[in-house]
């Protein structure tokens, strides 16, 4: 009798401490709901972020309530990535439209094409940074909507830039004799307007409604990117990449052609003619592989992908197309000796050049 009522009162104060433990969890649940939110929503946020791990690349996904150190934790290494490389685009190419509009020597038609491609990777990298910014600090649909426009639009014109680049590297050496005389200032403006139009339109799409926000089923590997949208983007890019091939291949018979004359007139084809194209025609594989190489795997995985695929694919063809506007500084415009200088003289005003600026072809750009 004794041992029943000892392990009566033993089972009374378990419960009465149970009870008292229950009181002081919902207790502190309650003043954690305050600063945090309900412990029990943040699991279910971060059950809902973990179990997205097969969902598209999603451009404003809401992340779970938590201390700093959980919000911390949910940064995705390949956003810094992005982060990390728009960075170091928005660097070189502030740069070099810095130099460009500071240098009254530079404000010639080719300059000014090149000027328009640092512009659209200047704005690339920036959305890149913003991108992140927008993504980790204050996510929203109408930001994220804001941020892809913003994004497609730099780099379309980007690669619209590189098109007509090439486009005035063939006429220079296509119609040598005219083709400086016929090109002005104003016509290579009007083109670029062309270009920018189109990629500014290209860019407005997803904010003027065509994006999968209110269908998840539509989207593509790129959220809120339709994938009707997203095949048009690629389908634009596989055309512009086809055009450019084109015109390369053209650019390198008619620098054969010019090598074949002069080694006709002088009987033999002596070897700085040889040495200079042979560079020329590696130039243009080295500009064409590295457009095609940053941009090629995005553009196909576009078409192939689907949203359910992992991100990890996404990003892995996206963060290298991010580096054809990193490079495109250094092809087009840090290796130009016209830029050099002007770098010099930003850096040491105290440099006076003897040799005056002159203003050389896109093709020994």
């Amino acid at each position: 009798m004794n041992a029943s009522v000892s392990s009566l009162n033993d089972s009374q104060v378990v419960a009465v401490a149970a009870e008292g433990a229950a009181a002081a969890a919902t207790a502190a649940g309650a003043r954690d709901t305050g600063e945090w939110g309900h412990p029990a929503a943040a699991a279910a946020a971060a059950l809902g972020s973990g179990g997205a791990a097969n969902a598209s690349l999603e451009l404003s996904s809401q992340l779970p309530a938590g201390p700093p150190g959980l919000l911390l934790s949910a940064v995705n290494p390949w956003d810094v990535l992005l982060c990390v490389s728009g960075t170091v685009i928005a660097g070189e190419n502030a740069l070099v439209v810095a130099l460009i509009a500071s240098t009254p020597a530079l404000r010639t038609p080719m300059f000014v094409l090149v000027g328009s491609l640092a512009t659209a990777d200047l704005l690339a990298g920036c959305g890149l940074i913003l991108h992140f910014v927008f993504q980790y600090v204050v996510p929203s649909e109408t930001v994220s909507l804001l941020t892809v426009g913003f994004l497609v639009t730099s780099f379309a014109a980007s690669v619209s830039s590189l098109l007509a680049i090439t486009v005035d590297r063939y006429l220079s050496l296509y119609n040598a004799l005219t083709y400086y005389s016929r090109r002005t200032l104003l016509g290579v403006h009007l083109l670029l307007a062309a270009t920018w139009t189109v990629s500014l339109g290209l860019g407005l799409l997803p904010v003027l409604g065509w994006n999968c926000l209110a269908e998840r089923a539509a989207c593509s590997v790129v959220r809120p990117l339709t994938r009707s949208h997203v095949a048009l983007l690629s389908a634009t890019f596989f055309a512009v990449f086809g055009i450019m091939l084109h015109l390369y291949v053209r650019i390198c018979q008619v620098v054969w052609r010019h090598a074949h004359q002069i080694a006709l007139q002088q009987h033999c084809l002596a070897p700085p003619h040889l040495a200079a194209t042979r560079k020329g025609v590696g130039t243009l594989a080295v500009v064409l592989g590295t457009f095609g190489a940053s941009w090629l795997p995005f553009a196909i995985y576009c078409v192939v992908g689907s949203h359910e695929d992992p991100d990890v694919y996404t990003y892995a063809t996206l963060l290298p197309a991010t580096y054809n506007s990193m490079i495109n500084p250094i092809i087009y415009a840090f290796r130009n000796q016209e830029i050099q200088r002007a770098l010099w003289l930003l850096f040491c005003g105290c440099f006076q050049s003897k040799v005056p600026f002159r203003s050389r072809s896109p093709s020994e750009v």
